[in-house]
């Protein structure tokens, strides 16, 4: 239980990122960049993005801080606008469950739009982060007057749904090559043309996400290697030679 109290101590102390005394909060141009990169906003005229930049803060987090944790009230939209965070979950045993890693533009907390509620996950910087809030309320006010908004949020919402559905049959069907081949194939189409891959995520998120450990992520990607599906060229990067081989693993 170790990892899990320190994981649930560092929470405690943070109260889920509303503490301000952790962190800096900026005022001026820089939040207008948060909503200009966000898919939910960017259709916007300026005079609705002026709306929306008079009600967002922004606060910046160090690398390893928590923005929220499991059980702080969820009454906020969280907005990367630089940086990156994970989301995640913690089990019982206090083994982590990487379930996506933010990057700028992605947003979290959603649930917060439709009811009061708690988190159900932890949010943690993995680099220096800055992130930009908005309160339920006002956000409501603000999906009420553009509902064009409230579309795109579905439109989001319905996409991580799908990913969610494709990571729990993966991990009750697929054995851990199949598991380790499909995210692969999935990074060469986020690709589009190119069949140089950088991964999304270090060997350590990357088996928290596929539910396996570093060394067999490892061990598979050199066995893939061997077999003539792919190659390594970096630590991050890898160049797919047989795609459709690698879809039926």
């Amino acid at each position: 239980m170790k990892k899990s109290e320190d994981e649930i101590q560092g929470c405690d102390h943070q109260q889920g990122g509303h503490d301000h005394n952790h962190h800096h909060h900026e005022q001026g141009e820089t939040h207008g960049t948060c909503a200009s990169l966000v898919p939910i906003f960017n259709h916007l005229e300026k005079e609705q993005m002026d709306e929306i930049m008079a009600v967002t803060h922004l606060v910046s987090y160090k690398k390893g801080e928590n923005i929220y944790c499991a059980g702080d009230q969820s009454d906020s939209l969280y907005i990367v606008g630089s940086g990156k965070v994970k989301i995640y979950r913690l089990s019982e045993s206090g083994k982590e469950q990487l379930l996506r890693i933010l990057h700028p533009g992605d947003f979290t907390g959603e649930l917060a739009l439709f009811s009061a509620t708690v988190h159900e996950a932890y949010a943690k910087a993995i680099e220096d982060t800055s992130v930009c809030t908005i309160r339920r309320f006002e956000l409501q006010e603000l999906l009420m007057k553009y509902p064009s908004i409230s579309l795109k949020v579905l439109a989001e919402f319905s996409s991580r749904l799908e990913q969610s559905e494709k990571q729990a049959t993966w991990f009750s069907t697929e054995k851990v090559e199949t598991r380790i081949a499909l995210f692969l194939a999935e990074c060469a189409d986020h690709e589009k043309q190119s069949t140089e891959v950088v991964l999304p995520m270090n060997k350590k998120d990357m088996a928290s996400y596929l539910g396996t450990t570093p060394e067999t992520i490892s061990r598979r990607l050199a066995d893939l290697e061997k077999a003539g599906y792919i190659q390594q060229i970096s630590n991050k990067k890898i160049k797919i030679l047989d795609l459709d081989g690698l879809r039926l693993i």
